[in-house]
Parts: C-alpha cells; structure tokens; sequence
C-alpha cells in the first residue's frame, strides 16, 4: 500500500497577485509574512503582503529568516510570532529557509512544546502535533527545494552540528503558488545548487526502496515517505525531462524565462514526487556536510557566515551513492541517467551511466570538485559519517542497506569527484 498527499497549487507567471483573493477564502484576516532579508531586498514579499489590503487582510512581514536555517535562528522566528499573534494563517516567500522556517513558525503557535519535542528522533522526541495547524501559503522564489509541496522541515542544530528536520503530514503547505517571475532574481549560483536539489530529489525518490518491499504497517504508522510508487514515479521522469532540458541554459541565463519556467515546473514536479516516495542516501549524507561546514562560502549566497548550501551539499556525493545503490535497481538507475542526459553515450559499464550524467552536469553548472572543495578532509570522514547515522528516517527509504563502512566509502571517494 503507498500514500499520496500534495498541497493545492496554483502555477504560472503573476499567481503570487492572487494570494490575498486565495488567503480570503480560508477566511483569513491576519496574516504574518515570512522572508529572508535578501529575498525582502527585492520587493516581492512586501508587494504580496500589501496586495492581501484589497481583500481586507492585515499582513505583517517577518524579514529575518537565516538562510540554511538553525535551532536557534528558529526558536527567534517563533518568539516573535507567538509575541505579535495570533495569526490567522502564514505566508511563506523565499526558498526552502522561508517556507521550513514558516512551517516550524505554524506548527509552535498552533501547538504547545518547544522546537525539539518535535524534531525527528534520536536527535529530537518526534512529537506529532496534537492540534490542526493554520493555513500555510507557500510561494518559492527559489527553483530547487520542493519544500511548498513536502511534510519536512529541515534545520541545523547547533550544538550537535548536524542538520535534522521535523516530518508530519500536517506540515504540508495549504497551498503552494509557484510564480517563475518571482525566480528571476535568483543568482547563478543559487541557481546550480538548488536545481541540484530538483535532480537528486527526482533520482532518489525513483530509486528509492519500492513501496512494495515494507512490511504492511498499521494505519497510524504510516509516514509521508512511503516509498517509490507509480505516481512519485511519474513525477519524478518528468522533473529529469525538464532539468535535462533546461537547467543548463537557466543557469547561464537568469533572464531565459522559457528556462526558469520549466526549472520552476520542475521543482514543483520533483516536489510532488519525492514528498511521498522519499529521498536517500544523498540527503542523508548532505545533513552533516551542511552542519559541519568550516569556512565554504559558495557564489550568489549571504557572505556573513560559512556554509554549503543544502543543493550542493547533497549532490556533492550523488555520484558515488548511486553507484552504491545501481545493483539494487540496475533499470531504474539506467532509465534515470537516460532521462538526466538524453545524449550520454551508453557504452561501457551500465553502473557509470548515472554518475556519468551527474558529473557532467555538475562540472557544466561550475558546482566544486567534492566535498573536498567545500573545505573537508579525509580525517572529517568519521564525523561526517556519525551524522549521516543519525538520519535514519533517510536511510531507511534507501533501496541497499548502508553500513558505516559503505558511508565511509562513498564520503571519501566523494572528496574528489574529477
């Protein structure tokens, strides 16, 4: 049995203008708007509060969402939302920071506890929320993190320094408004490593352990990632189509609108897809290559702070996870490298045509050589293993079993990709 949940969706050029007419029909009247401050530099978050007034809507901006957000950077965005509240629904714009940060902001002012009664165990106590939550409205302006269509909330904890998250289907976004203008201003940097997040989402979910080979759970045992199914499926083929299409060219041309509105389909598409099915071992690894950083700061991000995006952090060891995962799906690997790279030559070991599409794409869009151009060592490989350990929720859904020692070896063959 597999499970299919997704938030209504509203796409195309100029649908962020109607979010005032969509948030009165869940009869909201105040309404706090969440951005971070690069994305409140252009405008956009201010415009779609201040069109909410002809629909008789009281609209706030919260503008300090931290980019890769953390436990702390949270707790802040919730303070200060219980402090102005109550709220009769949230507004999320940004990328996958504004809407997770929303997420945490509904979830803390519609139920009691605190941030880490619902983080996912061993990390938190993987607390469900008791109450329903308000409606969210979740407008990317970013193409990459599927996060207005997902149950998950992803943060770094800054003590442990590793990234963690909250699941629960009441999480998912009321409504996702996906406005490819709203991308335009996104850098090309920005650009690669959240399209990056758009492809390994799409691999991982139509590799990931089949829905088929779980043991029939009870009915309140089931969780959002249930699994590759025929509909994740289906969304997943498509999303490879379009980035295989257009991921170069929206890189290389911000303004191409034809190539950041398919990035945009893409991202939703992908969204859709692995929402339910699941992502693996990619993800798993790119939590602590996320919470760990050093001193990495990547093009067209915030220079204040060290960090690897979350985009890159997970394609930066996609080559050799799935060259660990091929034998336990040789077809679906192969299938997916042909919709990935439709030109790749097909001589040679079958095992290579995936990473081989991957690779090519990645040295394309300027992402660095490994992990080990982010600033990591092989003498970080044990720590960075003992937190991909911790993402058991991850793990699970991957389609082999990985050992410790297989997460070494995929990390350190991972610190030099060519």
């Amino acid at each position: 049995m597999f499970t299919y949940g997704a938030p209504q969706l509203k796409f195309g050029a100029g649908s962020s203008a109607e979010i005032g007419y969509d948030l009165g029909q869940y009869g909201a009247r105040r309404v706090l708007v969440v951005t971070d401050p690069g994305v409140a530099a252009t405008g956009g978050p201010q415009r779609v509060a201040e069109q909410m007034k002809a629909y008789g809507i009281e609209a706030e901006v919260f503008d300090r969402v931290h980019v890769e957000p953390t436990d702390a950077s949270m707790k802040e965005a919730v303070a200060y939302a219980r402090e102005t509240g109550p709220w009769d629904a949230i507004v999320a714009v940004g990328g996958g920071s504004s809407i997770d940060t929303a997420k945490a902001i509904n979830l803390l002012t519609t139920n009691d506890g605190e941030l880490a009664d619902y983080l996912n165990p061993p990390i938190g106590a993987g607390r469900a929320p008791a109450r329903p939550l308000n409606p969210l409205v979740a407008v990317p302006t970013t193409t990459g993190t599927g996060a207005e269509s997902t149950t998950v909330c992803v943060l770094d904890v800054l003590d442990l320094r590793v990234k963690t998250g909250i699941s629960h289907p009441r999480l998912r976004p009321t409504l996702a408004v996906v406005d490819p203008e709203l991308t335009r201003s996104q850098p090309a940097g920005v650009t690669a490593a959240a399209g990056m997040d758009i492809v390994c989402h799409a691999l991982e979910s139509y590799t990931a352990r089949p829905y088929t080979s779980y043991e029939r759970k009870r009915p309140e045992q089931r969780v959002p990632y249930c699994g590759a199914n025929p509909v994740a499926d289906m969304w997943s083929e498509r999303a490879l189509g379009l980035t295989a299409r257009s991921f170069r060219t929206a890189v290389r041309d911000g303004d191409d609108m034809t190539a950041r509105t398919e990035m945009a389909l893409a991202a939703t598409f992908a969204g859709l897809g692995f929402g339910n099915a699941g992502v693996h071992l990619p993800h798993a690894n790119a939590y602590p290559i996320a919470g760990q950083v050093k001193d990495f700061h990547p093009d067209g991000y915030p220079d204040e702070e060290p960090m690897v995006p979350h985009g890159m952090a997970v394609a930066l060891t996609a080559p050799e996870a799935f060259r660990f995962t091929f034998e336990a799906g040789p077809d679906r690997h192969v299938r997916a490298a042909e919709l990935l790279d439709p030109e790749l030559d097909h001589g040679g070991d079958p095992s290579e045509y995936l990473p081989a599409a991957l690779l090519r794409l990645m040295r394309d869009i300027g992402l660095p050589n490994g992990i080990g151009a982010t600033g990591y060592t092989e003498s970080d490989v044990p720590d960075l293993v003992a937190g991909t350990l911790k993402q058991q929720r991850l793990l699970a859904t991957a389609p082999r079993d990985a050992t410790e020692e297989d997460i070494a070896g995929i990390l350190t063959r991972s610190l030099a990709l060519w």
